[in-house]
C-alpha cells in the first residue's frame, strides 16, 4: 500500500518541555490510524505539526512523498476543533459560507450532508443542533473538498453515548469509501472499535505501534512453565499460530492467534517431547493491557 503520510524522528519543544520526542512512523493508504495516549501524550501537538500549524523543532514528515504545500493540503481535511458555525444560519447555508472560503463546489453539499446524516435537517439552523449533530456538520465542513485523508483530534470528545455512536459509525462509513483517516483518542475503546492500526503515545514518545489486533488484543493468553524453558522457546518460534510471547523469570507468557487455544500448544509441544508443568489460560482486559503499554 501507498505511504500517505510518512513521519520521521519529528520532535517539537517548549522551553525545557519536549512534547513529541522523535517521533517516527508512517500511515498506509486505505487505513483508520489511531494516535492513542492519555492527555498531554503529544497526540495534538503531533497533528499540528503535519498539518502545518504548528513548527518542529526538528525531524520531518511528508504527505503523498511531498512537503506540505497547497496543492497536498487541499487532499486533507481536517478537524482540530470545532469550527465555528454561525448559530442562525442553517446547516446549508453555513456549508456555503465555509465552501465559498475553500473553493470548494457547492455541488458537493448536499451529497456531503447526506453522508454525515444531515440530509434532512439541511434547512435547520446550527443553534438548534444536538452536540452531536454539531459535530457531524464539522465533519462535513472537513468533508467538503472531498479529501483523500481525513485528519480528526478528539472527534467524540464531550459527546453523549449516542452522538459518540453516531460519530463513530460515521467515521466507518467514510472509511469504506476508501479515504484514510488519522484519529487522535485517549479512549481505548474508540481507538479498538474504529482504527485498523494504532500508534500509542506517552510523554511525547512512540511506545509501539502495528495493526490494531496485534497491539490491541484482549485475546487469550497461556502461562507455561516447563523444567527446561528453551526447547519451548525454540518452538515457540517456529509455531505459525503464536502470535507473540515473552520470557518471563521461570514461565512464558504467549499470546496465539485467533482460532487456536491451550490444546493445539499442548498438542505440539508434547509432540516434540516438551512435557510442560504448567499451562494455565487467562484472559487480559483491553483496559489493563493498554495500562501496561504506557506505563512500560
Amino acid at each position: 500500500m501507498a505511504i500517505v503520510l510518512s513521519i520521521d524522528n519529528l520532535s517539537k519543544k517548549y522551553g525545557s518541555l519536549t512534547a513529541v520526542d522523535q517521533l517516527t512512523l508512517q500511515v498506509e493508504e486505505g487505513s483508520v490510524y489511531g494516535l492513542l495516549g492519555p492527555n498531554g501524550s503529544g497526540k495534538t501537538t503531533t497533528l499540528g505539526m503535519v498539518l502545518d500549524v504548528i513548527r518542529p523543532s526538528s525531524g520531518s514528515f511528508s504527505w503523498f512523498g511531498e512537503g506540505i504545500s497547497k496543492a497536498t493540503k487541499h487532499r486533507i481535511g481536517a478537524l482540530l476543533e470545532t469550527p465555528n458555525f454561525y448559530p442562525y444560519l442553517t446547516a446549508k447555508r453555513n456549508l456555503q459560507v465555509i465552501a465559498d472560503i475553500k473553493g470548494a463546489d457547492h455541488h458537493n453539499i448536499n451529497k456531503t450532508l447526506d453522508l454525515v446524516g444531515l440530509a434532512t435537517r439541511s434547512n435547520t439552523t446550527f443553534k438548534g443542533f444536538s452536540l452531536g449533530m454539531k459535530q457531524r456538520l464539522a465533519l462535513a465542513a472537513a468533508l467538503l473538498n472531498d479529501p483523500e485523508v481525513l485528519v480528526l483530534d478528539e472527534p467524540t470528545n464531550g459527546l453523549d453515548p449516542q452522538g459518540i455512536a453516531e460519530v463513530r459509525d460515521l467515521i466507518l462509513r467514510i472509511a469504506d469509501q476508501g479515504k484514510t483517516i488519522i484519529l487522535a483518542s485517549h479512549l481505548l475503546d474508540e481507538v479498538e472499535k474504529v482504527c485498523t492500526h494504532v500508534a500509542v503515545l506517552r510523554t511525547g514518545k512512540l511506545v509501539t505501534n502495528g495493526p490494531v489486533g496485534n497491539i490491541l488484543s484482549a485475546k487469550e493468553q497461556l502461562i507455561v512453565s516447563a523444567d527446561e524453558l528453551a526447547p519451548v522457546l525454540q518452538l515457540l518460534e517456529r509455531l505459525p499460530y503464536v502470535a507473540q510471547f515473552n520470557q518471563e523469570k521461570d514461565y512464558v507468557i504467549i499470546t496465539l492467534q485467533e482460532g487456536y487455544s491451550s490444546t493445539d500448544l499442548n498438542r505440539d509441544m508434547f509432540a516434540q517431547g516438551i512435557v510442560l508443568s504448567q499451562l494455565v489460560a487467562r484472559r487480559k482486559s483491553l483496559e489493563k493491557q493498554f495500562l501496561e503499554i504506557i506505563k512500560s
